[in-house]
């Protein structure tokens, strides 16, 4: 398992085992992650026909220039891996599949629940939401859905989600034993469109600099940041973190609403330009609630899309300074041409490039290669008046890297990643024991009260050791030792994630973050 961040590793562990039932995400990716839909259906009997097609489609359509010579006679998955890793051709299932991911599914009961000895363990109740409404609470535990039961069933996590999630005015009966009970109580709850905020976390880290921590740019993204920074205002906020960490993108609409919040008017936020494609601008609209005051902006290496136009466009305009490490690099502008029987191709057409011209896209050739492509085509077009190549070894992928380069740079903080700790991380035991154990020897109130000062007690980590004993497994002592620190503090913070949510989640973690203390140190 790659050593990562703490922060990052906790974010990967936690959205990968925290299963949203029926709720939120849909997570539509719009253009810049980059799909428009054409209107057109394009027919194809055959396979043979279909290629033909699509080789039409990428002369008419691609981004760059092809040689449509060297893909004939290729398999359609072949011929689209010579072109870059976004373009893609979509079986009728897939198609599908993809086209209700982009429509969006925020219909449900508003729930998040875990996965818990093979037990749905709610670990959120979205307030307002069906699930709330109709009496359902935090450590419920799922047993039966409808007919069907789940609790000790050992179901594939798809099934379990499958069988909560379903249309809005439809529905689920859930047969659920409360917390401290052993008497089974069946609710009959009728999803609904849940609404839920797409600000992860917004709160002051002191009494002059406001946090807002966004993990994806939803439909409502940019509505949420105006009413965030509103209520930030007014307990004082003078200067402004921004976390778009682990932000893999979203709706373009989002980000660019965001940045009309933050640029001055007329300022470039970013451009598309292809082949095929004409130069699009999209320039700020001015008026926002955060025009002024000084502003960080957080990127890591699963910045992407959305995200690394907003961190450009602030980067190039002198608006703020970018910390953390280079960003993802992804900066393709992709066209879905759907197929009478149901497929679809999805195929770049442009690229997304910063106000000073720079284009996110990270190369997907070899390094050296890209960088000596580069050079010529600069010396074609006379920027430079000689070839003068570096030794490959002096490259190592840099100058055709894309993403966005921080104003400052962070690095990943190691400390702790071992062996015996990427075991526990990996059977989930870490979170099984919180959930499991330290969730009913806390509550909300003391957490909430004392989040600054509080520590996982010894006590409780005897019994972690004991835990991880009846579960079998074997890890190194001296390890153990090494990571202690870590584990302790992942502890802490899931427990926070637990009794708070996102929010406390993100405080808590914030406490030791190196690049939040990188920030404020440059935002004095």
């Amino acid at each position: 398992m790659k050593k990562n961040t703490r922060y990052n590793l906790l974010i990967a562990l936690t959205y990968s085992v925290t299963l949203i039932g029926g709720m939120f995400f849909g997570y539509k990716f719009l253009k810049d992650q980059g799909y428009n839909f054409q209107k057109v259906t394009y027919v194809a009997d055959n396979n043979a026909q279909k290629v033909n097609e699509i080789l039409h489609i990428i002369n008419k359509n691609y981004v760059d220039e092809v040689n449509a010579d060297s893909l004939n006679n290729l398999p359609i998955d072949s011929l689209l891996h010579k072109l870059d890793p976004h373009s893609i051709y979509l079986p009728p299932a897939k198609a599908n599949e993809f086209a209700e991911t982009l429509n969006g599914n925020f219909e449900g009961i508003g729930i998040e629940y875990y996965i818990l000895n093979d037990t749905l363990l709610v670990t959120n109740v979205i307030k307002d939401g069906p699930a709330f409404l109709a009496g359902i609470k935090q450590g419920d535990r799922i047993i039966k859905i409808d007919t069907i039961a789940v609790s000790g069933q050992a179901l594939p996590r798809e099934q379990m989600i499958g069988k909560i999630k379903g249309k809005k005015g439809t529905a689920v009966k859930l047969t659920i034993v409360h917390p401290g009970s052993t008497l089974a109580t069946v609710f009959t709850v009728k999803r609904a469109r849940v609404v839920v905020s797409s600000i992860d976390a917004s709160y002051m880290l002191n009494n002059e600099v406001g946090y807002v921590r966004i993990s994806k740019f939803g439909s409502e993204t940019d509505r949420d940041f105006v009413e965030s920074i509103k209520s930030l205002k007014t307990a004082g906020m003078k200067k402004l973190v921004l976390d778009l960490r682990d932000n893999g993108g979203g709706y373009l609409t989002a980000a660019t609403g965001l940045a009309n919040q933050i640029l001055e008017e007329n300022k470039l936020i970013v451009y598309t330009e292809g082949k095929h494609e004409p130069r699009t601008d999209y320039v700020a609209t001015g008026g926002g609630e955060f025009e002024d005051g000084k502003l960080v902006v957080l990127i890591n290496e699963n910045t992407a899309s959305a995200s690394e136009i907003l961190a450009g466009a602030v980067q190039d305009l002198n608006r703020g300074l970018i910390i953390g490490r280079r960003s993802f690099g992804k900066g393709l502008v992709q066209e879905q041409f759907p197929f009478v029987d149901g497929s679809a191709l999805n195929l770049t057409i442009a690229r997304y490039y910063t106000p000073s011209g720079r284009s996110i896209q990270k190369s997907y050739k070899d390094g050296y290669k890209a960088y000596q492509e580069e050079i010529e085509n600069r010396f074609n077009d006379g920027e430079l008046t000689s070839k003068r190549f570096v030794k490959k070894d002096s490259v190592k992928g840099r100058f055709a890297a894309g993403g966005i380069q921080p104003d400052i740079y962070v690095k990943m903080d190691t400390m702790g990643y071992n062996k015996c700790y990427t075991t526990l991380a990996s059977k989930k035991i870490l979170f099984d024991f919180v959930y499991d154990v330290l969730a009913s020897r806390y509550s909300a109130p003391f957490i909430e009260q004392n989040l600054a000062t509080f520590n996982v007690s010894d006590a409780d980590y005897k019994d972690l050791l004991k835990y991880i004993q009846n579960r079998n497994v074997v890890v190194d002592q001296k390890q153990l030792a090494l990571a202690k620190p870590l584990i302790l503090n992942d502890m802490k913070v899931l427990l926070c994630k637990y009794h708070l949510g996102d929010a406390g989640y993100y405080k808590a973690l914030n406490l030791s973050d190196a690049m939040v203390k990188q920030a404020l140190t440059s935002l004095q």
